[in-house]
């Protein structure tokens, strides 16, 4: 098994050459970060900050002289090239927010990226606000992406001759049932630089008894899936008495973790729950501590603030929009973008890292719950509040009006008269919302064009 702060040995690129092992140039390039990143992480936070601000001046003079629209931007924030920044001047920077990237369009693409970043490709994100944007990646933003990979894997401490398993969104007429898809290692970070065993994929449109049934077929290790795919999963599994004795450990993504299912993950299958916190347009932002259930910032990568109403820096235990600077993105910068997250920042960690941390991620702004008196609040009704009251297979909570929330339950018969009344005062009680639930009752809550599953959504414009 990989301990933590070990890296095994690479694959070698030149025949006869096993150890110690000369990797391909990819794999080079992959290993040299991974060695500068097991160094970092232990940094201070003042150093961290020192070399996030020389990176972030390299950024920033580039966007400064090549892209259009920060070229106009930064002028009327007074930046200029020569002044090197301090926590001040970044302050000063404007927030970049969706509808800006899609009013700028090519405009915020840079019109001469330096030599050495690779080809440009489309990075599209659907935006479960219902606002996609479109930006460029390039080869170089593609390692840092697989980088990030592997230090998860590495951090996780995972036996990297596994099986891994992954259930998340797939192109149409790809990783579709029976079969899924499967590869001879655990994507292209591994398959340049570190020795691992095979993986496999499914389409998580499938339905979650094949999905079930796939899952025990390939007797992985190792899954990867939305939270809120794995609750549904972890339940269908207890009713259909499905077990799955190799599994190890299950890492969720790209959806708010809901509170109970670590504890129902361990309950049901008697292994730990990792969540990480990454966006299609920027990469790997956090990454679960390997001591802890909360986040480290990937400080390497990107400067992640954690912003009060008044655009300062949130203290620990206040939560704050989340803004995010990718470093590395020459082709489309994203400099103080407000990404539309909200989280609560946390306490230096007594692991000893001094990446930031994140203690929670609570979600977007349209997953707050409108009281009737105007003022908002996170909407959270774990499912062992209300588990027991009807055989609910899914439950997303849509708030229509500042009186008026409907509750959409995926179940095979209808509610009983008594089993909803108590859903509804339980709900009102958790929601802190007393006035109008009304409850309707369908066979599936289809999930977004994304993919992802949000399981209360405001249509109240605030």
């Amino acid at each position: 098994m990989t301990r933590a702060n070990e890296i095994p040995i690479p694959k070698s690129a030149m025949r006869g050459i096993e150890w110690p092992a000369i990797p391909d140039m990819t794999g080079n390039i992959l290993l040299a970060l991974l060695f500068q990143l097991e160094q970092s992480q232990w940094w201070s936070p003042e150093r961290l900050r020192a070399a996030q601000f020389r990176q972030a001046n390299s950024l920033l003079a580039h966007a400064f002289a090549s892209v259009p629209y920060y070229s106009k931007r930064l002028t009327e924030a007074g930046y200029s090239p020569d002044t090197p920044l301090n926590d001040e001047a970044w302050l000063n920077l404007p927030l970049l927010k969706r509808e800006d990237i899609q009013q700028a369009g090519n405009g915020l693409n840079s019109q001469a990226l330096p030599q050495g970043h690779g080809k440009t490709h489309k990075i599209s994100s659907s935006g479960s606000t219902g606002k996609p944007v479109e930006l460029l990646g390039t080869g170089l933003t593609s390692i840092f992406w697989n980088l990030f990979t592997v230090r998860d894997f590495f951090w996780r401490r995972c036996d990297l001759s596994g099986k891994l398993a992954a259930i998340r969104p797939s192109k149409s007429g790809t990783a579709n049932y029976p079969t899924g898809a499967m590869i001879p290692n655990w994507g292209p970070g591994f398959a340049s630089a570190v020795p691992s065993g095979p993986s496999c994929f499914l389409n998580i449109r499938t339905p979650v008894a094949q999905q079930a049934e796939w899952l025990a077929r390939q007797d992985a290790d190792y899954l990867i899936t939305f939270p809120s795919n794995l609750e549904t999963l972890i339940h269908h599994c207890v009713e259909a008495n499905i077990e799955l004795p190799r599994l190890r450990e299950v890492e969720t993504l790209s959806e708010r973790l809901p509170p109970g299912l670590r504890a129902l993950c361990k309950e049901h299958w008697n292994i730990p729950l990792v969540d990480m916190y990454t966006a299609m347009e920027t990469g790997y932002l956090a990454l679960q501590c390997p001591e802890h259930s909360h986040y480290h910032i990937q400080s390497e990568h990107v400067i992640l603030e954690i912003l009060d109403a008044d655009g300062r820096p949130c203290a620990a235990g206040k939560t704050g929009r989340i803004v995010v600077t990718d470093l590395h993105n020459f082709a489309t910068p994203l400099i103080r973008y407000d990404i539309g997250d909200f989280g609560e920042a946390g306490a230096p960690c007594d692991c000893g890292r001094g990446l930031p941390v994140i203690k929670k991620i609570m979600g977007r702004h349209r997953n707050m719950i409108t009281l009737p008196d105007g003022s908002q609040q996170w909407a959270i009704f774990p499912a062992r509040e209300w588990g027991h009251i009807a055989p609910i297979r899914q439950l997303q909570m849509v708030q229509h009006a500042p009186d008026r929330i409907e509750a959409i339950a995926a179940m095979e018969r209808p509610m009983r008269a008594e089993e909803q009344e108590l859903f509804i005062s339980t709900m009102q009680r958790n929601l802190n919302f007393p006035h109008r639930i009304d409850v309707k009752i369908v066979d599936e809550i289809p999930r977004g064009a994304n993919g992802k599953f949000e399981d209360f959504i405001s249509l109240i414009e605030t």
